[in-house]
Protein backbone atom coordinates (compact mmCIF):
# COMPACT_ATOMS: atom_id res chain seq x y z
CA UNK A 1 0.00 0.00 0.00
CA UNK A 2 1.20 3.53 -0.80
CA UNK A 3 0.80 6.31 1.76
CA UNK A 4 1.76 9.94 1.67
CA UNK A 5 4.92 11.03 3.44
CA UNK A 6 4.10 12.41 6.86
CA UNK A 7 5.90 15.41 8.38
CA UNK A 8 8.11 14.60 11.35
CA UNK A 9 5.76 16.43 13.72
CA UNK A 10 2.91 14.12 12.68
CA UNK A 11 4.81 10.99 13.60
CA UNK A 12 5.78 12.07 17.09
CA UNK A 13 9.48 12.41 16.24
CA UNK A 14 11.60 14.36 18.69
CA UNK A 15 15.23 14.87 19.59
CA UNK A 16 15.03 11.84 21.90
CA UNK A 17 13.51 9.48 19.32
CA UNK A 18 15.15 7.98 16.24
CA UNK A 19 13.94 9.30 12.88
CA UNK A 20 11.05 7.51 11.20
CA UNK A 21 11.92 5.24 8.28
CA UNK A 22 9.35 6.22 5.66
CA UNK A 23 9.39 2.85 3.91
CA UNK A 24 8.86 0.95 7.17
CA UNK A 25 6.21 3.44 8.24
CA UNK A 26 4.27 3.03 5.01
CA UNK A 27 4.47 -0.75 5.28
CA UNK A 28 3.23 -0.69 8.86
CA UNK A 29 0.39 1.71 8.06
CA UNK A 30 -0.59 -0.61 5.23
CA UNK A 31 -0.63 -3.57 7.62
CA UNK A 32 -2.80 -1.65 10.08
CA UNK A 33 -5.25 -0.65 7.33
CA UNK A 34 -5.57 -4.32 6.44
CA UNK A 35 -6.11 -5.27 10.07
CA UNK A 36 -8.65 -2.48 10.54
CA UNK A 37 -10.55 -3.67 7.49
CA UNK A 38 -10.57 -7.23 8.79
CA UNK A 39 -11.81 -6.12 12.20
CA UNK A 40 -14.54 -3.94 10.72
CA UNK A 41 -15.61 -6.70 8.32
CA UNK A 42 -16.19 -9.12 11.20
CA UNK A 43 -19.60 -7.63 11.89
CA UNK A 44 -20.50 -8.16 8.24
CA UNK A 45 -19.57 -11.84 8.54
CA UNK A 46 -22.12 -12.12 11.35
CA UNK A 47 -24.73 -10.42 9.16
CA UNK A 48 -23.97 -12.72 6.27
CA UNK A 49 -24.49 -15.75 8.48
CA UNK A 50 -27.57 -14.55 10.38
CA UNK A 51 -29.35 -13.27 7.28
CA UNK A 52 -28.53 -16.35 5.22
CA UNK A 53 -26.65 -14.32 2.61
CA UNK A 54 -23.68 -16.67 2.37
CA UNK A 55 -25.94 -19.72 2.18
CA UNK A 56 -28.12 -18.14 -0.51
CA UNK A 57 -25.14 -17.10 -2.63
CA UNK A 58 -23.23 -20.36 -2.28
CA UNK A 59 -26.27 -22.60 -2.61
CA UNK A 60 -27.99 -21.00 -5.59
CA UNK A 61 -25.12 -19.67 -7.64
CA UNK A 62 -23.98 -16.24 -8.82
CA UNK A 63 -26.30 -13.31 -8.35
CA UNK A 64 -26.64 -9.58 -8.67
CA UNK A 65 -27.31 -7.65 -5.50
CA UNK A 66 -31.00 -7.53 -6.46
CA UNK A 67 -31.19 -11.29 -6.97
CA UNK A 68 -29.40 -12.05 -3.71
CA UNK A 69 -31.66 -9.63 -1.83
CA UNK A 70 -34.69 -11.46 -3.21
CA UNK A 71 -33.28 -14.84 -2.21
CA UNK A 72 -32.51 -13.73 1.35
CA UNK A 73 -35.61 -11.50 1.75
CA UNK A 74 -33.51 -8.43 2.48
CA UNK A 75 -33.46 -4.85 1.17
CA UNK A 76 -31.29 -4.56 -1.93
CA UNK A 77 -29.51 -1.35 -0.96
CA UNK A 78 -28.09 -2.94 2.18
CA UNK A 79 -27.19 -6.14 0.34
CA UNK A 80 -25.38 -4.14 -2.35
CA UNK A 81 -23.14 -2.47 0.22
CA UNK A 82 -22.55 -5.76 2.04
CA UNK A 83 -21.53 -7.47 -1.20
CA UNK A 84 -19.11 -4.68 -2.05
CA UNK A 85 -17.29 -5.19 1.25
CA UNK A 86 -17.31 -8.97 0.79
CA UNK A 87 -15.76 -8.63 -2.66
CA UNK A 88 -13.16 -6.15 -1.42
CA UNK A 89 -12.32 -8.58 1.39
CA UNK A 90 -11.95 -11.53 -0.97
CA UNK A 91 -14.79 -13.35 0.77
CA UNK A 92 -16.85 -13.49 -2.45
CA UNK A 93 -15.90 -13.15 -6.11
CA UNK A 94 -17.12 -10.33 -8.38
CA UNK A 95 -17.58 -10.44 -12.16
CA UNK A 96 -17.51 -6.85 -13.42
CA UNK A 97 -18.76 -7.85 -16.89
CA UNK A 98 -22.05 -9.21 -15.52
CA UNK A 99 -22.07 -7.30 -12.22
CA UNK A 100 -22.66 -10.56 -10.41
CA UNK A 101 -21.21 -12.03 -7.24
CA UNK A 102 -20.43 -15.66 -6.46
CA UNK A 103 -18.64 -17.88 -3.96
CA UNK A 104 -15.99 -20.36 -5.00
CA UNK A 105 -15.86 -23.76 -3.23
CA UNK A 106 -13.12 -22.62 -0.87
CA UNK A 107 -14.98 -19.50 0.25
CA UNK A 108 -18.15 -21.54 0.71
CA UNK A 109 -16.36 -24.15 2.82
CA UNK A 110 -15.20 -21.48 5.27
CA UNK A 111 -18.23 -19.17 5.31
CA UNK A 112 -21.34 -20.97 4.05
CA UNK A 113 -21.16 -24.57 5.28
CA UNK A 114 -21.53 -24.85 9.08
CA UNK A 115 -20.47 -28.49 8.96
CA UNK A 116 -17.29 -27.98 6.96
CA UNK A 117 -14.10 -28.90 8.86
CA UNK A 118 -12.78 -25.42 8.04
CA UNK A 119 -15.96 -23.49 8.97
CA UNK A 120 -14.86 -20.33 10.77
CA UNK A 121 -17.97 -18.18 11.22
CA UNK A 122 -18.35 -19.34 14.83
CA UNK A 123 -15.12 -17.58 15.68
CA UNK A 124 -16.69 -14.29 14.66
CA UNK A 125 -19.58 -14.80 17.08
CA UNK A 126 -17.06 -15.39 19.86
CA UNK A 127 -15.21 -12.29 18.69
CA UNK A 128 -18.38 -10.24 19.07
CA UNK A 129 -18.29 -10.98 22.79
CA UNK A 130 -14.69 -9.72 22.94
CA UNK A 131 -15.75 -6.26 21.81
CA UNK A 132 -18.90 -6.22 23.94
CA UNK A 133 -16.99 -7.28 27.05
CA UNK A 134 -13.91 -5.09 26.54
CA UNK A 135 -14.85 -2.71 29.42
CA UNK A 136 -14.85 -5.68 31.82
CA UNK A 137 -11.39 -6.69 30.65
CA UNK A 138 -10.14 -3.13 31.09
CA UNK A 139 -11.28 -3.27 34.70
CA UNK A 140 -9.54 -6.63 35.12
CA UNK A 141 -6.28 -5.12 33.83
CA UNK A 142 -6.51 -2.35 36.40
CA UNK A 143 -7.58 -4.45 39.38
CA UNK A 144 -6.15 -7.92 38.76
CA UNK A 145 -9.58 -9.44 39.21
CA UNK A 146 -10.87 -12.05 36.79
CA UNK A 147 -14.00 -12.49 34.71
CA UNK A 148 -15.91 -15.75 35.14
CA UNK A 149 -16.84 -17.55 31.93
CA UNK A 150 -20.54 -17.00 32.56
CA UNK A 151 -20.14 -13.23 32.87
CA UNK A 152 -19.36 -12.84 29.17
CA UNK A 153 -21.93 -11.99 26.53
CA UNK A 154 -23.82 -15.06 25.33
CA UNK A 155 -22.27 -14.71 21.85
CA UNK A 156 -19.23 -16.37 23.40
CA UNK A 157 -21.03 -19.60 24.25
CA UNK A 158 -22.66 -20.28 20.90
CA UNK A 159 -19.59 -18.96 19.07
CA UNK A 160 -17.21 -21.26 20.92
CA UNK A 161 -19.36 -24.28 20.12
CA UNK A 162 -19.66 -23.33 16.45
CA UNK A 163 -15.96 -22.57 16.09
CA UNK A 164 -14.61 -25.76 17.65
CA UNK A 165 -17.28 -28.27 16.59
CA UNK A 166 -16.23 -28.67 12.91
CA UNK A 167 -12.66 -29.48 13.89
CA UNK A 168 -13.88 -31.91 16.52
CA UNK A 169 -16.22 -33.58 14.01
CA UNK A 170 -13.31 -34.07 11.63
CA UNK A 171 -10.80 -35.37 14.18
CA UNK A 172 -12.06 -36.83 17.45
CA UNK A 173 -13.33 -40.19 16.19
CA UNK A 174 -11.25 -40.36 13.02
CA UNK A 175 -7.82 -39.40 14.36
CA UNK A 176 -7.50 -38.38 18.01
CA UNK A 177 -9.13 -41.29 19.86
CA UNK A 178 -7.48 -43.89 17.58
CA UNK A 179 -4.10 -42.34 18.44
CA UNK A 180 -4.58 -43.37 22.09
CA UNK A 181 -3.36 -46.79 23.18
CA UNK A 182 -6.27 -49.23 23.52
CA UNK A 183 -8.98 -46.61 23.95
CA UNK A 184 -11.04 -47.42 20.84
CA UNK A 185 -11.40 -51.05 21.91
CA UNK A 186 -12.63 -49.98 25.35
CA UNK A 187 -15.14 -47.55 23.85
CA UNK A 188 -16.47 -50.18 21.47
CA UNK A 189 -16.91 -52.70 24.31
CA UNK A 190 -18.47 -50.14 26.65
CA UNK A 191 -16.55 -47.61 28.73
CA UNK A 192 -17.33 -44.84 31.20
CA UNK A 193 -16.23 -41.44 29.94
CA UNK A 194 -16.17 -37.98 31.54
CA UNK A 195 -15.89 -34.91 29.32
CA UNK A 196 -14.71 -32.16 31.68
CA UNK A 197 -15.33 -28.54 30.76
CA UNK A 198 -17.70 -29.61 27.99
CA UNK A 199 -19.47 -26.29 27.39
CA UNK A 200 -22.34 -26.85 24.98
CA UNK A 201 -21.26 -30.47 24.66
CA UNK A 202 -20.07 -30.60 21.05
CA UNK A 203 -17.26 -33.03 21.88
CA UNK A 204 -19.48 -35.13 24.16
CA UNK A 205 -22.17 -35.56 21.50
CA UNK A 206 -19.62 -36.61 18.88
CA UNK A 207 -18.23 -39.37 21.10
CA UNK A 208 -21.63 -40.55 22.36
CA UNK A 209 -22.97 -40.96 18.82
CA UNK A 210 -19.88 -42.88 17.71
CA UNK A 211 -19.78 -45.31 20.66
CA UNK A 212 -23.34 -46.27 21.71
CA UNK A 213 -22.15 -48.97 24.14
CA UNK A 214 -20.22 -46.46 26.25
CA UNK A 215 -21.63 -44.02 28.81
CA UNK A 216 -20.71 -40.34 28.57
CA UNK A 217 -21.12 -37.57 31.13
CA UNK A 218 -20.34 -33.97 30.29
CA UNK A 219 -19.41 -31.66 33.17
CA UNK A 220 -19.21 -27.88 33.11
CA UNK A 221 -19.27 -25.11 35.71
CA UNK A 222 -21.52 -22.90 33.56
CA UNK A 223 -25.11 -23.83 34.39
CA UNK A 224 -26.59 -22.21 31.28
CA UNK A 225 -24.30 -24.26 29.04
CA UNK A 226 -25.32 -27.47 30.80
CA UNK A 227 -28.98 -26.51 30.41
CA UNK A 228 -28.43 -26.05 26.68
CA UNK A 229 -26.53 -29.35 26.45
CA UNK A 230 -29.29 -31.26 28.24
CA UNK A 231 -31.90 -29.71 25.96
CA UNK A 232 -29.96 -30.86 22.91
CA UNK A 233 -29.39 -34.31 24.42
CA UNK A 234 -33.12 -34.75 24.99
CA UNK A 235 -33.83 -33.75 21.41
CA UNK A 236 -31.15 -36.14 20.09
CA UNK A 237 -32.59 -39.08 21.97
CA UNK A 238 -29.23 -40.46 23.07
CA UNK A 239 -29.60 -42.72 26.10
CA UNK A 240 -25.85 -43.02 26.74
CA UNK A 241 -25.34 -39.34 27.38
CA UNK A 242 -26.00 -36.92 30.23
CA UNK A 243 -24.74 -33.55 31.42
CA UNK A 244 -24.24 -32.16 34.93
CA UNK A 245 -23.16 -28.88 36.49
CA UNK A 246 -19.82 -29.36 38.23
CA UNK A 247 -16.46 -27.65 38.32
CA UNK A 248 -13.42 -29.48 37.01
CA UNK A 249 -12.17 -29.80 40.58
CA UNK A 250 -15.27 -31.44 42.02
CA UNK A 251 -16.86 -33.53 39.25
CA UNK A 252 -17.88 -36.92 40.56
CA UNK A 253 -18.84 -40.38 39.36
CA UNK A 254 -17.37 -43.80 38.96
CA UNK A 255 -13.78 -44.45 38.10
CA UNK A 256 -13.54 -43.56 34.44
CA UNK A 257 -11.91 -45.43 31.59
CA UNK A 258 -11.42 -42.16 29.76
CA UNK A 259 -11.50 -38.50 30.75
CA UNK A 260 -11.36 -35.84 28.06
CA UNK A 261 -10.66 -32.13 28.34
CA UNK A 262 -11.10 -30.19 25.11
CA UNK A 263 -9.53 -26.73 24.88
CA UNK A 264 -10.42 -26.00 28.51
CA UNK A 265 -7.59 -26.76 30.95
CA UNK A 266 -5.94 -23.40 30.27
CA UNK A 267 -9.20 -21.66 31.31
CA UNK A 268 -9.04 -23.18 34.80
CA UNK A 269 -7.60 -21.34 37.77
CA UNK A 270 -5.99 -24.38 39.40
CA UNK A 271 -4.77 -26.62 36.58
CA UNK A 272 -2.75 -28.85 38.91
CA UNK A 273 -5.79 -29.31 41.14
CA UNK A 274 -7.95 -30.15 38.12
CA UNK A 275 -5.43 -32.66 36.80
CA UNK A 276 -5.15 -34.22 40.28
CA UNK A 277 -8.94 -34.62 40.45
CA UNK A 278 -8.91 -36.30 37.06
CA UNK A 279 -6.10 -38.61 38.13
CA UNK A 280 -8.10 -39.66 41.21
CA UNK A 281 -11.14 -40.49 39.08
CA UNK A 282 -9.33 -42.54 36.45
CA UNK A 283 -9.11 -46.30 36.59
CA UNK A 284 -5.53 -47.56 37.04
CA UNK A 285 -5.44 -48.33 33.31
CA UNK A 286 -7.46 -45.26 32.35
CA UNK A 287 -6.49 -42.44 30.03
CA UNK A 288 -6.79 -38.67 30.02
CA UNK A 289 -7.01 -37.18 26.54
CA UNK A 290 -5.98 -33.56 26.88
CA UNK A 291 -6.64 -31.35 23.87
CA UNK A 292 -5.06 -27.91 24.04
CA UNK A 293 -4.32 -25.15 21.51
CA UNK A 294 -1.19 -25.78 19.47
CA UNK A 295 1.71 -23.77 20.85
CA UNK A 296 5.47 -23.84 21.12
CA UNK A 297 7.30 -23.53 24.41
CA UNK A 298 8.51 -19.96 23.90
CA UNK A 299 7.03 -16.67 22.79
CA UNK A 300 9.35 -16.53 19.79
CA UNK A 301 8.00 -19.91 18.65
CA UNK A 302 4.45 -18.56 18.78
CA UNK A 303 4.79 -15.38 16.75
CA UNK A 304 2.57 -16.58 13.91
CA UNK A 305 -1.02 -16.02 12.67
CA UNK A 306 -2.57 -18.96 14.56
CA UNK A 307 -0.98 -17.99 17.88
CA UNK A 308 -2.03 -14.39 17.25
CA UNK A 309 -5.67 -15.52 17.33
CA UNK A 310 -5.13 -17.63 20.44
CA UNK A 311 -3.26 -14.88 22.29
CA UNK A 312 -6.10 -12.43 21.56
CA UNK A 313 -8.77 -14.78 22.90
CA UNK A 314 -6.50 -15.70 25.80
CA UNK A 315 -6.12 -12.04 26.80
CA UNK A 316 -9.83 -11.31 26.60
CA UNK A 317 -11.39 -14.58 27.76
CA UNK A 318 -9.14 -17.45 28.88
CA UNK A 319 -6.78 -15.63 31.25
CA UNK A 320 -9.57 -13.58 32.90
CA UNK A 321 -11.57 -16.79 33.38
CA UNK A 322 -8.66 -18.52 35.11
CA UNK A 323 -7.89 -15.43 37.22
CA UNK A 324 -11.52 -15.32 38.38
CA UNK A 325 -11.06 -18.63 40.20
CA UNK A 326 -8.99 -17.10 42.96
CA UNK A 327 -5.46 -18.48 42.84
CA UNK A 328 -3.94 -16.03 40.39
CA UNK A 329 -2.79 -18.92 38.18
CA UNK A 330 -3.46 -18.66 34.47
CA UNK A 331 -1.80 -20.92 31.92
CA UNK A 332 -3.11 -18.91 28.99
CA UNK A 333 -4.16 -20.40 25.67
CA UNK A 334 -0.54 -20.74 24.49
CA UNK A 335 0.88 -22.70 27.41
CA UNK A 336 2.97 -25.08 25.29
CA UNK A 337 3.67 -28.76 25.84
CA UNK A 338 6.51 -28.34 28.34
CA UNK A 339 4.37 -26.30 30.73
CA UNK A 340 1.44 -28.67 30.33
CA UNK A 341 3.69 -31.63 31.12
CA UNK A 342 4.86 -29.93 34.30
CA UNK A 343 1.24 -29.43 35.42
CA UNK A 344 0.37 -33.05 34.70
CA UNK A 345 3.44 -34.43 36.44
CA UNK A 346 2.75 -32.33 39.54
CA UNK A 347 -0.75 -33.84 39.55
CA UNK A 348 0.65 -37.38 39.70
CA UNK A 349 0.62 -38.51 36.07
CA UNK A 350 3.69 -40.45 34.95
CA UNK A 351 3.13 -41.25 31.27
CA UNK A 352 2.61 -38.36 28.89
CA UNK A 353 3.05 -38.29 25.14
CA UNK A 354 1.87 -36.18 22.24
CA UNK A 355 -0.45 -38.58 20.45
CA UNK A 356 -1.64 -36.34 17.61
CA UNK A 357 -1.69 -32.77 16.43
CA UNK A 358 -3.27 -30.38 13.95
CA UNK A 359 -2.30 -26.82 13.04
CA UNK A 360 -4.68 -25.71 15.80
CA UNK A 361 -4.42 -28.38 18.52
CA UNK A 362 -2.03 -30.69 20.31
CA UNK A 363 -3.44 -33.92 21.74
CA UNK A 364 -1.72 -35.41 24.76
CA UNK A 365 -2.25 -38.97 25.96
CA UNK A 366 -1.88 -38.86 29.74
CA UNK A 367 -1.86 -41.88 32.06
CA UNK A 368 -1.28 -42.47 35.79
Amino acid sequence: MQTSTLPASSTGSSATMPPVDEKKLNAFVGKMVGDLGAAASGALVLLGDRLGLYAALAGQGSATSTQLAERAHCYERYVREWLACQAASGYVDYDSATETFSMNPEQAAVLADPNSPVAMVGGYFAMASIYIDEPQVETAFRTGRGIPWGDHHNCLFCGTERFFRPGYEANIVQHWLPALDGVIAKLERGAHVADVGCGWGASTFIMARAFPKSKFTGFDLHAESIEESNRKAQHAGLDNLKFAVASAQNFTGLEYDLVTVFDALHDMGNPVGVASQICRHLKPDGTLMLVEPMAGDSLSANLNPVSRVFYAFSTMICTPCAMSQGLGIALGAQAGEARLRKVLEEAGFTRIRRAAETPFNMILEVRP
